[in-house]
């Protein structure tokens, strides 16, 4: 039977969000039901809620979750009643031209669930990301949910879905942090903080923390940064050749998305460097950059998009770095709320008072 819970909507661009009762129907073929713990409150859901990812209102906000599968659709063999598992918004399909080629983190037709989640009077709801997990119950695709230790706190656990495996995977995956490099990371937010931890525990031999916030530098440190440049006052492209012999740092991490911040990473870098962006920019901006200083400069320009991460393998991975202490993802949790409490989370998102409010049913 259908299933009526409580959960947060964006009815319409840039209102405030509505806590409503929806209606999740049972899994079908390859999906799961999920019984959500704790959801993260992520800068992706208030660009949702602002109209600034699509127009497809209303959305059911939400994805960066942690709970119990409560029942499985025909064919899923490899979830059960009871398990404990992380939500992922990318879910390789196994087909495309991505995933038979070995890179399944691209993959270009990810799954989610099929049926719709809805409001009461039957108005299709949009899922943000394909889970929409600021409910009581969501329904995925079972390709969406990991399996990973449950002594793992949730409200801990759900922030590996999104923002911290965005950060940590920038920095691993996609910017090959290894041992002896030095890193610089621009913005110390949730994902910045990531990208941080992420090439500590690569083996960085210094990782540099910039930012215009001196709460936000002293936070970073917790992660693993050795250094620390305030942009604000400071030159932070001459601060950082200043802390790397005059060179410039092996990888660059831009975990703002700005135009400006790009072309500080860029000029940031070592010869040969590698700049890696993480942060989402907004769809009209623009950067303009000497094609010489392209060509002269070399090294690797990337995007990461989800840390090129793939759930199956990380997810468990970093949550036993997490149950070691090694990963201090209880640190990225600023303040756990309700589900009533999410619209007044985005303003102290944009405040940049929290790294993560952490909703918890």
């Amino acid at each position: 039977m259908p299933h009526e819970v409580h959960a947060v909507v964006a009815a319409k661009r840039g209102a405030p969000v509505e806590l409503r009762t929806i209606v999740v129907p049972d899994p079908g073929p390859g999906e799961v039901l999920v019984a959500v713990q704790a959801c993260g409150v992520c800068h992706t859901d208030l660009h949702y809620r602002d109209g600034a990812i699509s127009e497809e209102f209303p959305f059911l906000l939400g994805h960066e979750a942690a709970g119990v599968i409560e029942s499985v659709g025909p064919g899923v063999t490899d979830l059960a009643p009871g398990d404990y598992v992380v939500l992922a918004w990318r879910a390789p399909c196994g087909s495309c031209r991505s995933c038979r080629r070995g890179r399944p983190w691209y993959c270009f037709d990810s799954r989610n669930a099929t049926q719709p989640m809805t409001l009461l009077d039957g108005t299709p709801l949009a899922p943000a990301l394909g889970i929409g997990a600021f409910a009581e119950k969501t329904l995925v695709a079972a390709g969406q949910a990991v399996k990973v230790d449950p002594s793992a706190r949730p409200e801990a656990a759900g922030l590996i879905g999104c923002g911290v495996m965005a950060g940590y995977g920038a920095a691993v995956h996609t910017g090959g942090v290894g041992s002896g490099d030095t890193v610089a990371v621009i913005g110390c937010g949730g994902v910045g903080n990531a990208a941080i931890a992420g090439a500590s525990i690569a083996g960085a031999r210094r990782v540099i923390a910039v930012d215009i916030d001196d709460r936000k530098l002293d936070g970073a440190t917790r992660f693993g940064a050795t250094h620390t440049v305030n942009s604000r006052g400071t030159d932070p492209i001459e601060a950082v050749r200043g802390l790397t012999g005059g060179h410039g740092a092996d990888v660059v991490i831009d975990a703002v998305g700005r135009p400006e911040t790009y072309r500080q990473a860029f000029s940031m870098r070592d010869l040969a460097g590698t700049l890696v962006q993480v942060g989402v920019p907004d769809p009209d901006m623009r950067i303009e950059l000497p094609l010489i200083d392209l060509f002269s400069r070399g090294g690797a320009l990337k995007s990461s998009w989800y840390g090129d991460c793939l759930p199956s393998r990380d997810f468990p991975v970093l949550i036993d770095r997490y149950l070691s202490g090694r990963l201090d993802l209880g640190g990225f949790v600023t303040e756990t709320i309700a589900l009533d409490e999410v619209e007044s989370a985005f303003d102290k998102m944009r405040d940049g008072r929290v790294l993560r409010s952490v909703v918890v049913l």
